[in-house]
């Protein structure tokens, strides 16, 4: 492997990212963001049910 093939490879990894990174919008920003706040109200909701007694008999 010479220099010439390295430095290509690196230059179109880096190409491939820019234009990925430009392909992001904000829809898929938010999206994201509420996918995360979902998993953090679900793990929330389930610390405070830690201890109770959630078999069949409670409903």
């Amino acid at each position: 492997m010479d220099g010439n093939n390295r430095e290509a490879d690196m230059a179109a990894i880096a190409s491939a990212m820019s234009r990925a990174l430009r392909s992001i919008t904000g829809a898929d920003v938010l999206k994201h963001f509420l996918f995360f706040c979902g998993a953090g109200i679900l793990v929330f909701v389930l610390s405070l049910t830690y201890g109770l007694d959630l078999s069949s008999g409670l409903f």
